[in-house]
């Protein structure tokens, strides 16, 4: 038993492939949204939805990426970092009214099924293709995968669109052979309620960022247990984490330092800093941190300000 190294295309860096199941994707996204309006088939519609859903983030990211990197100025002393919140919510927003407009249809067709007729043949064809474009996609990435937690997250999204196409293609032929039209409203809705806990968690996150919340899986309390654990440090307070987006957490706090450590003891607080900001890189993946030092009885004195 041993592995075979991947050939060929698949062994295009991680950005060509990702780049090459973006076009994919995007180009049986709008393949799917002509065959939804030549049809009439709503899950056709609503999987070009969940197709939208991992197009449209990976380009937000990746226009997102270009303006965060310009570099910080006097009116925006953090950069332009939250560029890529706004694009998260704004694709959050689109998405959940159009699942929900979606699946207020779907109900409708289901309460009222005569009156909506589907091309069930060329419904099958278009989710054909729509399925043979994921595979696709998932055979690219199946190699790098392996090697890059970016390109994991985008094959599981891949996979999800696979089996949206693939419960699209059993309405199709559903329709197709026994002219039972609730099968695509209730396709449909199947795939409405794959979309819409992920555009609900994407927006509670931008919340979650937008209003300066300690990011998820960041425990205050441990943190603050490192920062006493240190050499010369005496006490914390006035502690904040929040995040400029996602992967970026910004940490400040005020610490209370001996007297000696003050006097320049064990390397003073030049050495205290790059111990304290090593402890937040190493333990809790913060790389900008800032910290204020303070003489015992110092915090007395601000209260009185």
């Amino acid at each position: 038993m041993h592995d075979h190294a991947p050939t060929g295309i698949r062994q295009s860096s991680n950005r060509r492939l990702l780049t090459i199941s973006l076009c994919l994707t995007a180009t049986v996204m709008l393949v799917q949204v002509v065959g939804a309006l030549f049809t009439g088939s709503l899950a056709l519609l609503a999987d070009a939805a969940h197709m939208f859903t991992d197009s449209s983030a990976l380009v937000i990211a990746l226009i997102a990426s270009t303006v965060a990197a310009r570099p910080a100025n006097d009116r925006n002393t953090y950069g332009y970092q939250r560029a890529e919140v706004f694009g998260a919510l704004v694709n959050a927003v689109i998405l959940i009214a159009l699942m929900v407009w979606i699946a207020v249809e779907a109900v409708q067709r289901l309460v009222t099924p005569g009156e909506a007729e589907v091309a069930g043949g060329l419904m099958l064809l278009v989710a054909a293709v729509g399925l043979g474009a994921n595979a696709v996609s998932m055979y690219l990435l199946s190699a790098a995968q392996k090697r890059s937690i970016n390109v994991r997250g985008a094959y599981i999204e891949v996979l999800g669109d696979l089996i949206g196409s693939a419960l699209v293609i059993v309405a199709a032929a559903i329709i197709w052979t026994t002219g039972w039209m609730p099968a695509d409203a209730l396709a449909s809705l199947l795939i409405a309620v794959m979309i819409l806990p992920r555009a609900v968690g994407l927006l509670r996150e931008v919340f979650s960022v937008l209003g300066e919340r300690a990011p998820k899986g960041t425990e205050v309390a441990e943190i603050r247990d490192h920062i006493l654990g240190e050499d010369g440090v005496v006490d914390v307070h006035d502690v904040h984490v929040w995040q400029l987006t996602r992967g970026a957490p910004v940490f400040t706090a005020h610490v209370v330092v001996a007297e000696d450590v003050l006097a320049g003891a064990s390397g003073g607080t030049g050495a205290l800093l790059s111990r304290l900001q090593g402890c937040l890189s190493r333990h809790f993946d913060v790389e900008h941190s800032t910290f204020q030092f303070e003489p015992a009885g110092h915090r007395e004195h601000e209260a009185h300000v």
